[in-house]
């Protein structure tokens, strides 16, 4: 299973937080490549856990961090938006 680093948590709150256009305007290869495949992963997991009923523990993970449900899937929706393919 992927570990949460604190990189990972701030990546996720701001897309959870943001707009994909602009994070997409200002996005360089590297964190294009960082997104798909760490964050990707994350979320995919995440994703995978609150529909499948998998047990990942990340929905308690993100909680401890301060990350909610709500905001779990605002950042699903973001990263939706900029390309990454979370089912």
């Amino acid at each position: 299973m992927t570990e949460l680093s604190l990189e990972d948590i701030e990546f996720i709150k701001i897309l959870a937080t943001s707009d994909a256009i602009i994070l997409q305007a200002g996005m360089n290869d590297a964190t294009k490549h960082r997104l798909d495949e760490q964050i990707g992963t994350i979320l995919r997991e995440y994703y995978h856990e609150n529909t499948m009923n998998t047990q990942t523990n990340w929905t308690e993970k993100f909680l401890k961090v301060g990350i909610t449900e709500d905001g779990g899937k605002a950042a699903i929706a973001c990263a939706r938006r900029l390309g990454l393919d979370i089912s």
